[in-house]
């Protein structure tokens, strides 16, 4: 943290700028906007060190260096900054830059989510589910989505449609599930769409269903795809078998078109990935 591997703006030069000056700099290319970066996380802002360490972490040319991710990640979190304690558990959750370590993780998703980030509540109430680095407490972890859904946030959307669907701490309620989903999917979250367009399915509204299930592969990971199909594939329900072709037939476009486009730059997650539901059973990774 002490030497970047680029030129920093100096203070006198950050205070020329002035605030406007700098939110204009850092919106611009990133390489332009690296000076300013780093003056900024070095002069003590804390949004531009949480940044700083998501370029380290992503990795821009040969710049990535996740231990000097974690160190501004850590850097940030202890000056209070939410988002960035919520960096540093998917750090110590992943083993970015540190040793893997569940407890670590936890710990810091739980200061991230008392500091109001969405993504702190949405990985607390995970781990809670999980049993990942705490003891497991699925009620505990319903509050955490709640109030993370509260925000607005789409993936604990998506899980209070489960919960709901299945009854894990409250009572089975399949038109509040369906809400659910339908805000996580209006929300582009890819699992929420998959999940509204199943029950829309098995509702009697295929058409609807079609149009979201087509919406899935084009921000959903490859395995997720691949879980997706084999799970509509091997359905009983005639519904769901008719919506394999349709969600198909999106998968095999939207490879077309990530082949022909260049392979972007790995970025760092804010939160952690889920896959296909299973009735009864935690979100699975």
């Amino acid at each position: 943290m002490d030497t970047l591997p680029f030129r920093v703006a100096t203070p006198v030069e950050l205070e020329q700028l002035g605030p406007a000056g700098l939110r204009d700099k850092l919106a611009g290319p990133p390489q332009l906007a690296l000076p300013w970066l780093g003056g900024a996380a070095v002069a003590g802002h804390l949004d531009a060190q949480m940044v700083l360490g998501q370029w380290f972490l992503a990795g821009h040319g040969d710049a990535r260096d996740p231990v000097q991710a974690f160190a501004w990640f850590k850097h940030a979190a202890h000056a209070g900054h939410a988002g960035a304690a919520n960096l540093a558990g998917r750090c110590y959750e992943n083993g970015w830059g540190t040793a893997p370590d569940a407890r670590a993780a936890a710990h810091w998703y739980t200061l991230a989510a008392e500091r109001g980030s969405d993504w702190g509540m949405y990985n607390l109430a995970t781990a809670l589910v999980l049993g990942r680095g705490v003891v497991a407490d699925r009620r505990a972890a319903l509050r955490w989505y709640q109030r993370a859904a509260a925000l607005g946030h789409a993936k604990s959307l998506n899980i209070l449609g489960g919960f709901h669907e299945d009854g894990w701490e409250v009572a089975q309620d399949p038109a509040r599930a369906v809400a659910y989903y339908r805000q996580a999917a209006e929300g582009g979250d890819f699992r929420g769409q998959f999940n509204y367009a199943r029950m829309l399915a098995l509702a009697g509204r295929e058409a609807e269903a079609q149009q979201w299930i087509r919406r899935v592969p084009q921000t959903a990971t490859g395995p997720f795809i691949d879980k997706m199909l084999a799970f509509l594939g091997d359905a009983p329900q005639q519904a769901l078998q008719r919506l394999y072709a349709h969600a198909s037939v999106a998968a095999q476009a939207a490879t077309v078109v990530q082949t022909a486009q260049p392979a972007p730059e790995a970025a760092a997650a804010a939160g952690t990935q889920r896959g296909i539901r299973s009735r009864g059973s935690p979100p699975s990774t």
